[in-house]
């Protein structure tokens, strides 16, 4: 008997017993079924994640600010030092010295200082004025966009990108005609009085993760930094809430060691993996949870699969001991025990990878346009060959384990014993 004979010989032999393969099959299903979603979850989150870090500038990209002074109390207010500059929230701004000492950091190639605004209205035409948030990101980096071009700094316009959720509220049709139409903004300046600055609409952006508020170019920002210091007392502490330090290409390899750097003038360098590495290691942790569940299902249904193929051995007892004594070794005795298991490791991770990318993806789909809808291009379970083709791979290597036991009994039967059992 060939090896392809000892194969479709274990197919045929799985369904003697339909039920009692049918009970097995259903156990290794619904192991697989919650591998390949839970899998699925851990996927489409991480790729989703992985996709915004891209957009904003990936690894070479760090956000600096003043370093934390880790002498200050915690159980207490901090002394009050005159030569501190601050917020009103008590962050540390950064000085024009600071973003010359951040530029010669050796592998920076540029940096951008961020200045907070808070305009008090954006209007278009005589639709209404509407609250405006700006986020300080969205203006630096490259940004997801859903209409238009990114912005473009040293242009000698200003330019605004909106995001998706304001598009309507303002007044325009969709995202398409809102592109290089004119909008006005107001910032109210130091002494009470309010201004206001018109500008293009170069782009829209889909929310994100890391803010859904405009972004502005740099001529905009000064534009609007200007007029809100206007009437500012000399006195008054100014100065930048954080820059943004762009590092060379060839030199992200070596970012532990600027943000070393960075460390010891007094300053802190975070790149976006650093900001929300504690949600990745999270969302890891409660995937790692679910697939070890999944894989104890697995290892449970293992057992269903020793207690079928033993009950099959003890049936074709006298089976075996015919094939040993027309001359089939204990070898292949032992490779048609262990093509049954595998095969039905095999139908039952199969039917429950399938019906999981089935379900997964409507529920996906589901969710993508009511729940997140606020998440553009987040795929909240994302079925990839791969890994789909690892769960199959993972389950007949289990049932292979499993039906190891039930094998190596037939296979070390003895043929005149075997022949004589009743």
């Amino acid at each position: 008997m060939n090896p392809l004979d000892v194969l479709k010989s274990a197919v045929s032999n799985t369904f003697r017993n339909k039920v009692r393969t049918l009970l097995t099959v259903i156990a290794i299903f619904i192991g697989a079924f919650t591998l390949a979603i839970t899998s699925a979850i851990g996927a489409g989150v991480s790729s989703y994640i992985d996709a915004q870090i891209s957009s904003i500038g990936g690894d070479n990209m760090l956000t600096v600010a003043a370093a934390v002074d880790s002498s200050a109390p915690t159980d207490g207010p901090a002394p009050y030092d005159p030569d501190a500059k601050s917020t009103a929230s008590g962050m540390s701004l950064l000085s024009a010295d600071d973003i010359t000492a951040i530029r010669a950091v050796d592998g920076i190639d540029d940096v951008q200082p961020t200045v907070m605004l808070s305009p008090d209205y954006i209007e278009f035409g005589d639709n209404g004025k509407y609250q405006l948030s700006v986020n300080p990101m969205a203006g630096i980096a490259t940004i997801d966009l859903a209409a238009g071009k990114q912005l473009e700094s040293g242009s000698g316009q200003n330019q605004i990108l909106l995001p998706a959720s304001y598009v309507e509220g303002i007044g325009f049709d969709d995202v398409e005609s809102a592109i290089g139409e004119t909008v006005t903004i107001a910032i109210t300046d130091y002494t009470g009085t309010q201004h206001t600055v018109e500008a293009t609409v170069q782009g829209v952006q889909n929310d994100s993760l890391f803010g859904g508020g405009a972004g502005l170019n740099a001529e905009l920002r000064d534009a609007l930094d200007a007029l809100k210091s206007t009437g500012m007392p000399a006195a008054v502490s100014s100065g930048y809430v954080m820059a943004v330090a762009f590092v060379d290409g060839s030199d992200v390899s070596q970012m532990e060691t600027i943000k070393s750097e960075l460390s010891a003038l007094g300053f802190q360098g975070m790149t976006v993996t650093d900001q929300i590495g504690a949600i990745q290691d999270v969302i890891n942790g409660i995937i790692g949870v679910l697939n070890a569940f999944a894989v104890i299902a697995l290892i449970a249904a293992g057992f269903g699969i020793i207690n079928t193929l033993l009950m099959s051995v003890q049936e074709r007892t006298r089976e075996i001991g015919l094939m040993k004594a027309m001359g089939m070794g204990a070898g292949k005795i032992f490779a048609l025990f262990s093509f049954e298991a595998i095969f039905i490791g095999f139908l039952g991770s199969a039917l429950g990878a399938v019906v999981a990318i089935a379900v997964g993806t409507g529920i996906s789909s589901a969710l993508s346009a009511t729940v997140l809808s606020g998440l553009p291009g987040l795929t909240i379970m994302l079925f990839t060959p791969a890994s789909i083709a690892t769960i199959i791979g993972i389950v007949m290597l289990i049932a292979f384990l499993a039906g190891t036991l039930p094998a190596r009994r037939a296979a070390k039967q003895n043929p005149i014993d075997a022949l004589r059992y009743e």
